[in-house]
């Protein structure tokens, strides 16, 4: 683990997974996406506003990779979270963990979103689902055919 690698992204744009660029010394790659459920507290929802303190954010996440690095001995960190409205389905977080050995790469990313959820300011919104309005009543001529 000559020099590891942190990545930290806060973006209003939809996450994908960065290249795979192959470290021959890493054992272990996880990657997580952390996605927009269909619900919360039982309620069906649209998804799920985000807002962020922009560079109290960055700078959490940093400490936090940085963290992960020295305490799980891992060549890569990569973090990116989205702000602002992600719709059920979508991705609200990405992570990608390295490491020579896959016990501490899967360690260090529950740590990680773990960590994030308790320290990093970025808060969340539920849009709840709408129900859909009711049928339009027909009139006239199109009502007697349909009945």
């Amino acid at each position: 683990m000559a020099n590891p690698v942190c990545e930290v992204l806060l973006t209003k744009a939809q996450l994908t997974a960065p290249p795979d660029d192959a470290d021959l010394g890493a054992g272990a790659v996880v990657d997580f996406f952390g996605i927009v459920r269909g619900s919360e507290n039982g309620h069906r929802i649209d998804g799920i506003e985000y807002e962020a303190h922009w560079e109290m954010a960055e700078h959490q996440l940093k400490r936090i990779a940085q963290q992960a690095i020295e305490e799980f001995a891992l060549d890569l960190v990569i973090v990116h979270h989205r702000i602002g409205f992600v719709a059920v389905g979508q991705s609200s977080l990405f992570l990608r963990v390295a490491s020579q050995h896959r016990a501490e790469a899967f360690q260090a990313s529950e740590w990680i979103v773990d960590k994030l959820k308790k320290k990093v300011p970025i808060w969340k919104r539920v849009k709840l689902e709408i129900d859909p309005p009711p049928p339009r009543l027909r009139r006239g001529r199109q009502a007697q055919q349909a009945a």
